[in-house]
């Protein structure tokens, strides 16, 4: 009966109360509605496209904090706004891949094995979640906003930071534990 309403568990758990609209941003139309909500109403701006892809639309930091300099605006990449892997795009299981957590996951001489839920989807949310708040206490004290770069990549080697400072101060390289 959910699914028939359109509130399927997926909505439930990640958009109930949610407010939204859809906006062609390819359109002169779309973008002039997201600069009004951003110059008239937004304190916080989030989004999660590639590096660049909005500043080419005219959407970016500099052009959106002109119109309200108080705006916090999140950017949420797989690896961040800068560097040599900026426009590569992922989504949980290859940022598990490529940080290595999969590695340390399952049993130690198995498959690498993904974490049964999202974690870095997830905790990379959470992370800007908490840099979107110090960001807007900041802004009570300085009259203004800033860009937050947070990326999927970094949130994954802060998860793994007790293993990384185990191999910088041991050389061992983390492994499995599985059922041990």
């Amino acid at each position: 009966a959910l699914n028939q309403m359109g509130l399927g568990t997926g909505f439930i758990t990640q958009g109930s109360n949610k407010r939204s609209i859809a906006l062609n941003l390819k359109t002169e139309e779309g973008r002039e509605v997201l600069k009004r909500l951003v110059r008239d109403w937004a304190d916080v701006f989030v989004e999660n496209y590639r590096p660049g892809a909005f500043k080419a639309l005219g959407l970016g930091y500099d052009d959106l904090s002109k119109l309200n300099p108080k705006l916090v605006y999140a950017s949420m990449t797989a690896f961040g706004q800068d560097g040599p892997r900026r426009t590569h795009t992922a989504y949980d299981h290859a940022i598990q891949a490529t940080s290595g957590i999969m590695a340390m996951t399952g049993e130690d001489g198995g498959t690498a094995i993904k974490c049964g839920a999202p974690i870095i989807d997830y905790s990379t949310g959470t992370m800007a979640a908490c840099a979107i708040s110090s960001a807007l206490f900041q802004r009570t004290r300085t009259g203004k906003g800033q860009h937050i770069d947070c990326a999927m990549a970094d949130v994954a080697m802060m998860l793994e930071a007790s293993h990384i400072a185990g191999y910088a101060n041991t050389g061992k390289a983390p492994h499995p534990h599985g059922n041990k």
